[in-house]
C-alpha cells in the first residue's frame, strides 16, 4: 500500500518496505500492548474500534498486566494476554521471556504503553511491523519500525489513534468508544460527583467538594446530587455527608464499585464532576458531559476537543477554587444538553 509520509513520524527502512507490501484486508493478527489502569484502559476502546475498521479481517490480542485488569474491553478483542506480576517474578528473566513467548507472533504489534516491559515485548516479538510512541528519542530506533510522537499536551485517545494515521485512518469525531451497559432508571435527573482519585495527592480537598456540592444542591434543587465512593478505605465520603446532612437532595453511592455499575450511573447523569480519575474517563467514553478538576496532573492529556467536556485548572498548577468549579458546572448544566 502507499502510505502517508508524515513529518515527525519515523519509519525504518524495513518499515518502509513492509508498508509498501501491506494490504490491510490481509492483516490477520494484531497485538495491542496496554499496561494501564482503568481510566486509560477505557480510553483504549476507541483505538480498538478504529483498528478493527482499518484491518477488518484481523484478530486482536490485547496484552495487559495482572495488576491492571479493571475495565478490560473484552467485547472488542479476540484474545487476552496477561502478564502475571507479583513480588517474586517482576524481575525474573525466565518469567519475562515466557511472557514474551506467550504473546505469540502477529502481523502488527502496537505498543500503547511505552514501558520497559512493553519495549522488550516489542523487541523480541517477530511481528512484521512494530508501531509505538516512545517518550525517549533513542527508543524509536531500537524498538519500533514506525514511531509516532507522543505528548502530554494531546488528548490521550488522540495520541493512541495517531499510531494508525501512517496507515491512512479516517477518524470520526466525536470519538466512538461503544461503552457497554445500560443506564439506570431514576425519576429525577442527577449530577454525579466522584471525590477520589488513584492517589490522595490527586484529590481536590473534601472541604472543597463539600462547598461545591452545597452550592450545586442549592442552585439546582430539582436535581439529585449523588456522591460516588471509591473502593479504598481512605476514599471515605462521610465527612462530606456530615457537612451536607441538612440537604434533602444529596445522596451517597457507597455500594457501586464494578465498572459496569459505575457506567450505568454515569450514563444517566446530567453531568459528572470529578478529579482526574477513571470515573471521568468512563463518562467521556459514555458521551456524558464532564467537569474535570486538575492541579497535579496536566489537564490536556485528558481533555477531549469536545465542548461537552471542561477542565478547571489554574495556570500555576494551584488548586482551583470552589467558585471556579461551581461556575463551570453551572454553565454545563444550563447550556449542554
Amino acid at each position: 500500500m502507499n502510505y502517508w509520509k508524515l513529518k515527525g513520524v519515523r519509519v525504518s527502512a524495513k518499515g518502509k518496505e513492509r508498508l509498501k507490501n501491506l494490504i490491510p484486508d490481509n492483516v490477520k493478527s494484531i497485538a495491542v500492548i496496554r499496561h494501564a489502569a482503568l481510566g486509560d484502559m477505557v480510553l483504549t476502546r476507541c483505538f480498538l474500534i478504529e483498528a478493527k475498521k482499518l484491518f477488518p479481517n484481523s484478530k486482536i490480542t490485547l496484552s495487559v498486566v495482572s495488576n491492571y485488569t479493571r475495565g478490560i474491553p473484552s467485547d472488542l478483542i479476540d484474545r487476552l494476554h496477561t502478564i502475571e506480576l507479583n513480588d517474586k517474578n517482576k524481575s525474573n528473566l525466565f518469567h519475562n521471556l515466557k511472557s514474551i513467548k506467550e504473546l505469540g507472533e502477529h502481523d502488527l504489534i502496537f505498543d500503547l504503553a511505552s514501558t520497559s516491559r512493553s519495549l522488550w515485548l516489542c523487541k523480541f516479538n517477530r511481528a512484521k511491523l512494530k508501531i509505538g510512541f516512545p517518550y525517549h528519542a533513542s527508543y524509536k530506533y531500537l524498538f519500533y519500525d514506525i514511531a509516532v510522537p507522543r505528548s502530554d499536551v494531546n488528548f490521550e485517545a488522540d495520541d493512541m489513534l495517531s499510531l494508525l494515521k501512517p496507515f491512512g485512518i479516517k477518524v470520526s469525531y466525536p470519538l466512538k468508544f461503544n461503552m457497554p451497559g445500560e443506564p439506570i432508571s431514576r425519576v429525577k435527573p442527577f449530577v454525579l460527583y466522584f471525590t477520589s482519585a488513584s492517589t490522595p495527592d490527586k484529590c481536590w480537598s473534601l472541604q472543597n467538594f463539600s462547598g461545591l456540592i452545597k452550592l450545586m444542591s442549592e442552585n439546582f434543587p430539582h436535581y439529585d446530587h449523588l456522591i460516588l465512593k471509591g473502593i479504598n478505605d481512605w476514599e471515605s465520603i462521610e465527612g462530606i455527608l456530615k457537612d451536607l446532612d441538612s440537604a434533602e437532595n444529596v445522596f451517597p453511592l457507597d455500594s457501586v464499585s464494578s465498572v459496569e455499575d459505575i457506567a450505568s450511573y454515569v450514563k444517566f447523569a446530567k453531568l459528572v464532576v470529578s478529579n482526574d480519575t477513571s470515573v471521568r474517563n468512563i463518562a467521556i467514553a459514555c458521551g456524558i458531559p464532564t467537569v474535570g478538576i486538575f492541579f497535579l496532573t496536566p489537564p490536556y492529556r485528558y481533555l477531549p476537543q469536545n465542548p461537552i467536556h471542561k477542565a478547571v485548572f489554574n495556570g500555576d498548577c494551584s488548586s482551583p477554587s470552589v467558585q471556579d468549579v461551581f461556575e463551570t458546572s453551572m454553565y454545563m448544566i444550563k447550556n449542554i444538553q
